[in-house]
């Protein structure tokens, strides 16, 4: 498994991965720093810090934390597609189980990192801004754990799509189908929490309760991310191993 790891990494350092990952987090960091929210909150009591969350989040987790994911499994997958990678992957000693799951961690550890980053944007906001108020580290690790846990299904679907289809636009196109509705998504009691696309934005969302684990009830991170990570990580491992290469 760590001789695959290597192998996974050593082909995406060749795919210019670096601007992929820091584009979400500097896109937050433009939005924090053009947003002036702040105007708007004068006599309310909040901390200064949440006033960036709520603007960064709207946009960075609502869109380009979910589509951006669904970048990386593509990427991953589009070494194999090309001049019959596939069957030259699958001639070595590795079964195509440990294949599935390696590129799971890695894009699972791409979009940590992309999130660690967005947690040096929301820290470079409030620096720039001249923020007094303490930064409130729990609540800020609540969102970024919160957002990375929320892709666990909408990777594991992503990647089943990405092996599927030799295209590299055709998963995209579809993650950006069911991204764009979670805009409208969000706003619904009744399709909200059960929506996978609207996940990352409902578990980074600071205005919910903040004694429950990510801002949501237990049950729906149980139900929504759990459940979906099981179907779809299965569906996508059972796809594999019967794919015809």
């Amino acid at each position: 498994m760590i001789a695959l790891l290597q192998a996974e990494w050593f082909k995406l350092r060749k795919s210019k991965m670096v601007p992929i990952i820091l584009a979400g987090p500097m896109i937050g960091l433009f939005i924090g720093l053009s947003a002036n929210l702040e105007d708007n909150m004068q006599g309310i009591e909040i901390n200064e810090w949440y006033i960036s969350l709520f603007s960064m989040n709207l946009t960075y987790a609502l869109l380009f934390l979910p589509l951006i994911s669904g970048v990386f499994t593509s990427i991953i997958c589009r070494y194999e597609h090309q001049s019959g990678g596939w069957k030259q992957l699958l001639a070595l000693p590795v079964t195509r189980g440990k294949v599935f799951v390696a590129k799971y961690i890695l894009i699972m550890l791409l979009v940590l990192a992309m999130q660690i980053l967005y947690l040096g944007s929301i820290f470079a906001v409030g620096i720039v801004k001249g923020y007094t108020d303490s930064f409130p580290m729990e609540i800020v690790w609540k969102s970024i754990v919160g957002g990375w846990v929320a892709t666990l299904p909408l990777v594991a679907l992503q990647l089943w799509l990405s092996i599927m289809f030799k295209s590299f636009a055709a998963p995209f196109a579809v993650n950006v189908i069911f991204t764009l509705p979670s805009i409208l998504a969000v706003n619904s009691e009744r399709i909200g929490p059960y929506y996978p696309w609207a996940q990352p934005f409902s578990m980074m969302y600071i205005g919910g309760n903040t004694d429950d684990v990510f801002f949501v009830p237990w049950e729906q991170v149980l139900t929504v991310v759990g459940g979906g990570f099981i179907l779809f990580f299965l569906g996508g491992y059972y796809y594999f191993q019967r794919k015809s290469i």
